[in-house]
C-alpha cells in the first residue's frame, strides 16, 4: 500500500513513529467494565524491541510511561521478562512481563499489529506488559497481600488467554 491509501489515522501513526519513535494509543471502555490502557506502536521499528502495554493508570501517566520506556530503550534498556524498570513512576519500580502469545490480539494491540504487518511486513509475536505495584504497600499483582484494586486494574496478559 502506498501512504496515500492509508486513512488519516494510519498516516498519523506512521508519521509519529518516524518523528518520535512511537505512537501511544489510549483505549477506554465507555461502559467502565474493563480498565483503560495504553500501548505503543513503533518500538519494533525504532528500538527493535517489543511493543509495550500498560493498564489502569490515568491517561497522561500511561502516555508518559510509554514515552519514558522508549527513551530508556534508546539508552540501553532491554525489555526482558522480569526486568525491573526505574524512573517510570515516582518512588516505585515497574516490572516488564512478557505478554503470552495468546494475548497478542487486536483487542489489546490493534494498531501495533497493523503497523507490524503493513510497515515491517511481519507478524507481531512479542509484547511486554509494564506492571506497576500498589502505591501503599509496593505489592505487585502476583504478590501475596496485593490490593484487589491493583490486581483488577491490570489484566495479567503474561498469563495464557482463557477461552470464552
Amino acid at each position: 500500500m502506498t501512504r496515500n491509501s492509508y486513512s488519516e489515522f494510519e498516516t498519523g501513526i506512521i508519521e509519529n513513529v518516524e518523528k518520535h519513535g512511537c505512537q501511544v494509543n489510549f483505549i477506554f471502555d465507555p461502559d467502565d467494565v474493563e480498565p483503560d490502557f495504553s500501548y505503543s506502536i513503533g518500538f519494533s521499528k525504532s528500538v527493535q524491541q517489543p511493543e509495550i502495554i500498560v493498564f489502569g493508570l490515568p491517561k497522561n501517566l500511561m502516555h508518559s510511561l510509554v514515552n519514558r520506556t522508549l527513551e530508556q530503550c534508546r539508552n540501553g534498556l532491554q525489555l526482558k521478562d522480569g526486568a525491573a524498570i526505574d524512573g517510570l513512576l515516582d518512588g516505585h519500580q515497574c516490572i516488564a512481563k512478557s505478554v503470552h502469545p495468546s494475548q497478542i490480539i487486536e483487542h489489546y494491540f490493534n494498531s501495533a499489529i497493523w503497523f507490524n504487518r503493513t510497515q515491517l511486513d511481519t507478524q507481531m509475536t512479542e509484547a511486554v506488559q509494564i506492571v506497576w505495584p500498589g502505591a501503599y504497600n509496593g505489592k505487585f499483582p502476583w504478590d501475596a497481600d496485593c490490593s484487589e484494586d491493583v490486581i483488577e486494574a491490570q489484566p495479567a496478559l503474561y498469563e495464557p488467554r482463557i477461552a470464552a
